[in-house]
């Protein structure tokens, strides 16, 4: 199971921890990543998926999940949220 978003595609990065005496030992900054239920207006359907707290706020800034995915590039996706925009994609042009 990897800790990457399944909508923005963001991973854990890596840095430094340093402490007052200037000592530097490596760290990992892990996304903050939820197990959340969003729901497609088009679908009528809710779709699990985990995703960044950055992801959620974007996904309601941008108007819903069917929104979202209309904007969302396909490198960015995992393999399940893809499936998931080309049904939307689909039923939105028929």
């Amino acid at each position: 199971m990897s800790r990457r978003c399944e909508l923005t595609g963001k991973g854990p990065m890596s840095g430094n921890n340093v402490s007052h005496a200037k000592n530097r030992t490596r760290r990992r900054f892990l996304p903050n990543l939820q197990d959340v239920t969003l729901q497609s207006d088009t679908l009528g359907r809710s779709f699990k998926f985990k995703i960044s707290n950055a992801a959620l706020r974007t996904v309601d800034h941008r108007g819903g999940l069917d929104a979202f995915m209309a904007k969302a590039k396909d490198a960015e996706l995992s393999d399940n949220a893809l499936k998931v925009k080309k049904e939307i994609a689909k039923a939105t042009a028929a």
